[in-house]
């Protein structure tokens, strides 16, 4: 199943309600929410004041991805500010089991998040413990930027490590989607794509989000 996550971290925030409702009439799967901290990324986004209007508004369920550090402090809150599911850095943690337990034990599905500098192998440990991870085609930061083509085959391995043990954890994949790349992306074996500036910045983003799924 293919399924589109817009990027609200590229919404107009003067007019938020409106490009809400846009994506609730849309064919988006879910809506990405990024956090960042300006300490584990050089960037600060926003936090659970505006997780209260999405959540009121948008009918999508919420994908947060933390960007920060001592993620353990704060996703029980996320949790319960209406996050659908979690996810957050691989290595802005020594050990990410415990948190991933806190966000289970809220009901709520778990992502494991790397950056283009961290080794995919990384990740096969836990594949079996979360629901998803999420694979940065950019560094986490910025919205804008372009896709790193290696991405590729760091998605096709985790992608076969997946099959081979016959799990279910679905492979997001986040920066530089757009309509161009977004086939060739689900071809290698992804099951989520966020997208950002190619949803909110087309002029007609409800067909960019079509053309994607196609």
């Amino acid at each position: 199943m293919k399924r589109i996550a817009p990027s609200v971290l590229s919404a107009n925030f003067a007019d938020l309600r409106a490009d809400l409702e846009m994506i609730n009439r849309s064919d988006a799967d879910w809506l990405h929410v990024d956090v960042m901290d300006g300490v584990f990324v050089p960037n600060i986004s926003f936090g659970f004041p505006l997780m209260e209007p999405m959540r009121k508004f948008c009918t999508k369920p919420l994908d947060v991805h933390l960007m920060i550090v001592h993620p353990e402090k704060y996703v029980e809150r996320f949790c319960d500010a209406g996050a659908w599911s979690v996810g957050f850095h691989l290595e802005a943690v020594d050990d990410p089991l415990p948190i991933l337990d806190l966000i289970k034990a809220k009901g709520v599905r778990t992502c494991l998040t790397i950056n283009p500098d961290i080794a995919v192998e990384r990740l096969v440990p836990y594949l079996d413990k979360v629901d998803m991870v999420l694979l940065m085609s950019v560094f986490a930061g910025f919205g804008g930027q372009k896709f790193i083509p290696e991405t590729m085959d760091k998605i096709r391995f985790i992608r076969q490590e997946i099959d081979r043990r016959g799990l279910k954890t679905l492979v997001e994949i986040d920066g530089g989607v757009n309509t161009q790349n977004a086939s060739e992306l689900f071809a290698a074996g992804a099951d989520v794509l966020v997208a950002g500036s190619a949803v909110f910045g087309a002029s007609d983003p409800e067909e960019a989000i079509r053309i994607m799924k196609r």
